[in-house]
């Protein structure tokens, strides 16, 4: 198996995190999700160091080859901004300090991966995910489904929905072709994982 790639939604609050590795033969295989929390009732320094710590033991225990982090590109409520902005550069942190790559993608691009549209809502991303993963029932909560997402998006996204059977619409918007540079990531990541 392709070593797995940690997806991180960032949040001080709630970091939803999903871990998606490649099997031999291309197939996606879930390896673990949920979220890390910081009570709100605690000083602000105190939480990012919780989160801080919390990130380090995740990465530390899966060793992932990759970090697939969400980035905002715009976001109306400024604390929320905030908060995304501070998680997400502790996530950047873990991994540079442990020589591992970021990509980082906008909700529209993990949402044009992995269900085929920019426009899709939190429903149909949740479903496509429990659908390219063969989970038996929805991701939940949302922070961790969306993590996942952030997975098989770095994963590959568009040129995996033939193996579920989507639909022609779907396809369409796609523009029924898998994206270049996802899959020239997927295809410099196997390389790699070969020459080993």
């Amino acid at each position: 198996m392709f070593g797995p790639v940690l997806g991180i939604d960032p949040g001080v609050s709630r970091c939803g995190y999903g871990v998606v590795g490649l099997g031999r033969h291309g197939e996606l295989q879930p390896m673990a999700c949920g979220v890390i929390r910081t009570s709100p009732d605690r000083p602000l320094p105190e939480r990012l160091a919780t989160l801080a710590h919390e990130l380090e033991i995740l990465v530390d225990e899966i060793r992932p080859v990759a970090l697939a982090v969400e980035r905002v590109l715009f976001q109306a409520n400024v604390r929320t901004a905030m908060s995304v902005g501070q998680a997400s550069g502790l996530a950047l942190v873990v991994a540079a300090r442990r020589d591992i790559p970021v990509a980082n993608y906008s909700p529209n691009e993990v949402k044009l991966a992995v269900v085929g549209h920019g426009g899709a809502d939190k429903a149909q991303v949740q479903e496509m995910v429990m659908r390219v993963l063969h989970l038996k029932e929805l991701p939940r909560p949302p922070d961790a489904a969306d993590a996942l997402a952030l997975a098989v998006c770095h994963l590959g996204g568009v040129s995996l929905r033939a193996a579920v059977g989507h639909d022609e619409r779907i396809e369409a918007a796609a523009g029924g072709a898998p994206s270049p540079r996802l899959d020239r990531a997927i295809a410099a990541a196997v390389a790699r994982e070969q020459a080993q």
